[in-house]
């Protein structure tokens, strides 16, 4: 039977979600404690390969196993097996052929930043003193729905087969104590988000004019965009779903 898991991440101490030869990964830990849990070998398959260090509040893989009769217990003997910056939240059954990473209908990312020196933030938020103009952040955040072709803020390299994205929302504002970038789309490439926000700063320390963004885009060049921004505020924060994958 299928299943999908819903669980969050902090991912200081992890190099990215997916497996790789010679580093720890969530994926990796996730793996080992359900299938020590479960007594055979479980691969999950996430929503989206989150880079090294970036964090997630909402994420989502699949499992194969068999019948799993008390999800409650399942979530609680997991967590007990899982460290803590992993917490899984609940356990959903769903059809044979439901896909975590292709079902899903959009994804959406938060940047965190700060303004002063501020402890509680340290590993939480990327800072920067220097005065923003959010204003004219914003300006150029709501360029990116005009596009579909955001090579420029690919990261070198990478296997993908298309550089489009359908970006849907992408916002700067005030909450108080920090400031908070949030993007959603029906897809990211990576290190896009990283290299957007870091573009959109340039935007609101004067250094470009917001309309820039559009040159930048059409340029289709890595290289003509800003430099991405620590992984440490960046955040998953929802993956959404048809309720059809839902095996009812």
């Amino acid at each position: 039977m299928r299943y999908f898991i819903r669980f969050s991440y902090f991912g200081k101490a992890y190099h990215g979600w997916q497996n790789q030869p010679n580093a720890i990964t969530v994926q990796e830990v996730l793996e080992k404690a359900m299938s020590t849990l479960l007594r055979q070998p479980i691969e999950v398959v996430g929503a989206g390969r989150t880079d090294a260090g970036v964090h997630a509040k909402e994420m989502y893989a699949h499992f194969d196993s068999e019948p799993i009769s008390d999800k409650q217990d399942f979530v609680y003997r997991l967590n007990a097996f899982l460290p803590e910056d992993i917490a899984v939240f609940d356990l959903v059954k769903v059809k044979e052929n439901a896909n975590a990473r292709f079902d899903a209908g959009e994804r959406t990312y938060e940047y965190w930043l700060v303004q002063q020196k501020n402890p509680f933030y340290f590993e939480l938020a990327h800072c920067i003193r220097q005065p923003l103009n959010l204003e004219a952040m914003n300006e150029a955040a709501k360029l990116l729905l005009e596009h579909s072709d955001f090579e420029s803020f690919s990261k070198s390299n990478t296997d993908v087969k298309t550089y489009i994205c359908d970006v849907r929302e992408a916002f700067w504002e005030d909450r108080g104590d920090k400031l908070v970038f949030t993007i959603s789309a029906d897809r990211f490439l990576r290190n896009m988000v990283r290299a957007v926000v870091g573009t959109l700063l340039e935007v609101g320390l004067g250094k470009r004019k917001p309309d820039e963004v559009n040159q930048i885009i059409e340029s289709k060049d890595r290289s003509k965009a800003g430099v991405s921004v620590p992984a440490k505020g960046l955040y998953l924060t929802a993956v959404s779903y048809p309720k059809t994958i839902l095996d009812e």
